[in-house]
Order: C-alpha cells, then structure tokens, then sequence
C-alpha cells in the first residue's frame, strides 16, 4: 500500500497562513478558509493511518499542525462508531470539514438561561464544510452519524485548540470548564520534501 502523501496538508497549513497573514476580518477567514478546507477533504489521500485511528471509549483529536504563532490548528477528529461530544463551545472561530464517513452536528442557544436547539440537527457528509465562532454560533454537539464504521472530520481552529479553555454546557445553562489536549504526542511530517526532490 502506497504512505499518504504530506502534500496535501502541507499545501492547506501554507495556503492558511498566507489567508492569515493578511490580518482578514472573521468573515473572510470562514469564507476562503472555507474553500480551502473543501479542497483538503473532497481528497482522502493524505492523512496517515495513526492520525484516523479510532478508540472504542471515546472520539479521539489528533494534532496535525500548529500555527507557530497560534493564529491557527489543524486536527483530525476521529469518531467510532456512534460516538458522540457532549454540548460544548470553542470561544474562536472554527471549521469542520467532514473526511470519511459523515456526522449529525446539532447547534444549541441560550434562551431564559437555559440550553435549547437551535434549529434542526443537520448531517454533515464527506465534503462537507461548516463553520463555528461566537460571532455566528459557537455551541453544538456533534455525533458519528454511524454506528457501525468510524468518521473522520478535519477541523481549523483560529488557536492551538488543544490549549483553549472551554466549556461543556449543561441544559441548565450550567458551564463546565475543560481543556481537551491532544490524542498524540507526535506531529505527521509535513516539511520533509527530501523524498519528493529525489523523485
């Protein structure tokens, strides 16, 4: 079996970071961080085995890039087989583009101090792309739409997310505070491009 190329992700962390270098407004990061991400996820071609490997306790999120500056992350979010997140928030603008399989993500709203649905649950499929911020919506809780196989979703997140202080809500309202770190303890290696110049 052929080793995914790092091609392709090392083109999507560079692409982003130009888009960031600009210093663009949130809408514009969503937008064409948009397209980006969709060109990364309609290709399964790129992301190595470790990385979408799946755990029969709970999903896994696994560290693919950190911006040096932390203006963003890639991850890779794993899900077996109906594995769900409870309601949380992100406090920074994100992008969920779905890889292998597809997901049920369902937006969630204060209203009288109270957790409620905020709209219908809606199914995400290999290629798609959503956004999250507190500007446009920022809590959701988001489901492996199968029982029987795993999914695999890319997320950009505009911090190192592993390291951001967020909360699980309650449907009382009640917040409670986490830190979700990371899967992996070591990166893929994207910059090595010695194999591609000797080719």
């Amino acid at each position: 079996m052929t080793q995914p190329s790092p091609r392709r992700l090392r083109d999507f962390v560079a692409a982003f970071a130009d888009l960031l270098a600009d210093a663009p407004g949130e809408a514009r990061i969503l937008d064409t961080g948009a397209a980006l991400l969709r060109d990364l996820v309609v290709h399964d071609d790129w992301l190595p085995d470790e990385f979408a490997a799946p755990d029969p306790e709970r999903y896994r999120q696994y560290l693919l890039h950190a911006d040096s500056r932390s203006r963003f992350s890639v991850v890779s979010f794993v899900w077996g087989p109906g594995q769900a997140t409870p309601i949380h928030d992100h406090t920074v603008w994100g992008l969920i583009g779905v890889l292998r399989g597809a997901e049920f993500a369902q937006p969630y709203r204060t209203d009288g101090g109270r957790l409620v649905p905020d709209g219908p649950e809606h199914r995400l499929d290999a290629g798609a792309v959503e956004a999250v911020s507190p500007r446009i919506g920022d809590v959701h809780r988001v489901r492996n739409a199968f029982a029987d196989r795993a999914s695999v979703s890319i997320h950009v997140y505009g911090a190192n997310i592993g390291a951001v202080r967020r909360s699980v809500l309650l449907e009382d309202g009640t917040r409670k505070p986490f830190i979700s770190g990371y899967s992996n303890t070591r990166l893929p290696n994207i910059w090595d491009v010695s194999r591609e110049v000797i080719a």
